[in-house]
């Protein structure tokens, strides 16, 4: 058997109907379509038409948004973490990052980081390095004796202009109308 001998079954697929190729074919003239008007032609646009009735698509009110900027995290959970330690999938004696999970197949596709979950149980003294984890998964970790290594917070950009500054209260120890811009520390 080779790739170039495998052919449908007979009968599997039949032969396109070639219309418009004469009257003696049973499909010639008008190519089975009937006479004139818009579904005759090519190009048909009636696909949501009511007859002039508002289309349904348009009496439904619009709702929500898609984030372009939403980052999306592979979720792992407690539980998972510590069978796979468990089946030797992981060496708990080991920095657990991405790259490590992806190894041992509790993370896949395409994401822009892991979030640690607490739903499990963990036993094993680990040390994970994760975008984002959840405060009972911190917790979790911590009291089995191992540690949460999470990226530093990214700081808020500082503009230019009047749109970024902010004027502080009276109370604050400024003169009325001076403004001061944000500091990021």
């Amino acid at each position: 058997m080779k790739l170039n001998d495998i052919r449908d079954n007979e009968g599997a697929h039949r032969p396109l109907m070639r219309v418009g190729r004469g009257i003696g074919s049973g499909k010639g003239k008008t190519a089975g379509r009937g006479h004139k008007g818009q579904k005759s032609r090519s190009g048909v646009s009636l696909l949501g038409f009511e007859g002039g009735q508002m289309p349904l698509y348009r009496r439904l009110p619009k709702r929500g948004f898609n984030n372009i900027f939403r980052k999306n995290f592979a979720p792992v959970n407690l539980g998972r973490l510590q069978k796979a330690i468990d089946d030797g999938k992981l060496d708990a004696a080991q920095t657990i990052n991405e790259m490590v999970l992806r190894l041992a197949g509790l993370v896949n596709g395409r994401v822009d980081g892991v979030r640690l979950l607490g739903t499990g149980e963990i036993i094993a003294k680990v040390t994970v390095e994760v975008a984002g984890a959840s405060k009972s998964a911190i917790a979790a970790v911590e009291k089995a004796g191992g540690s949460v290594i999470l990226p530093p917070p990214v700081p808020l950009k500082v503009g230019k202009g009047k749109k970024h500054a902010r004027t502080k209260s009276k109370g604050e120890g400024e003169a009325d109308g001076d403004v001061v811009a944000k500091s990021v520390s």
